[in-house]
């Protein structure tokens, strides 16, 4: 992140303890959005994407979970389908500033080999422009992407809570899933990091009346 400020929060346990997280604020910007890592490492390369949409755009809000996906018993630390962790308390607050969300998830190759991208608005539609813009960019770089506005999707993200929250206050969201295939690749991942550059990119520091859906693609 060179030649760019970010402030980072964190907690004050040792490094290896740091369970909860961490959170990256452009210094540089006024806040626009934020970009979400729910399974960092368990999504492997999910974290290196999210922090190329950071560098990639102004005004962005990395929030980043901690805790591996399997971590503790059940579901305890799957953080894209919990309300009572840190990581959901920040995007909550994002939320009621009125701050769009990008959500970036991994799938294996065998989940659906038809597609290397499924792109979502979750549980609401209010960030359909900004999906079709993404959508649209991943199509024109040679990507195969299922788009769950039109199209029935393997990993909408209907349930996720981070985004049934932002459906709730009309906030707009996208739920984004890559292949592994996808992920491993660096050459693949720069690409797809510019196209969700170009997405977020179009939204402005405008809170609520932001991204509104109008239309589909």
């Amino acid at each position: 992140m060179k030649g760019r400020r970010y402030a980072e929060i964190a907690d004050r346990a040792r490094e290896g303890a740091r369970g909860w997280g961490r959170v990256y604020i452009d210094l540089d910007a006024p806040a626009r959005f934020s970009v979400q890592v729910p399974h960092p490492v368990a999504d492997a390369y999910s974290e290196t994407l999210g922090f190329g949409v950071l560098r990639g755009a102004p005004g962005g809000v990395l929030v980043m979970a901690g805790a591996h996906r399997a971590a503790g018993e059940g579901n305890a630390a799957d953080v894209a389908h919990r309300t009572d962790t840190v990581f959901h308390a920040v995007c909550a607050e994002l939320v009621a500033r009125g701050l769009p969300g990008i959500q970036v998830h991994g799938f294996a190759d065998e989940t659906s080999r038809a597609h290397d991208a499924v792109v979502s608005t979750g549980a609401g539609d209010d960030g359909r422009p900004q999906a079709v813009t993404l959508a649209r960019a991943l199509a024109d770089d040679g990507f195969r992407v299922c788009r769950a506005w039109s199209a029935k999707c393997p990993l909408a993200g209907r349930t996720n809570k981070q985004g049934r929250l932002a459906a709730d206050d009309g906030v707009p969201f996208i739920h984004v899933e890559f292949s592994r295939t996808v992920r491993v690749d660096t050459a693949r991942g720069r690409r797809v990091v510019a196209a969700m550059t170009t997405a977020v990119a179009e939204w402005k520091a405008e809170g609520k009346a932001t991204g509104k859906a109008t239309a589909g693609g």
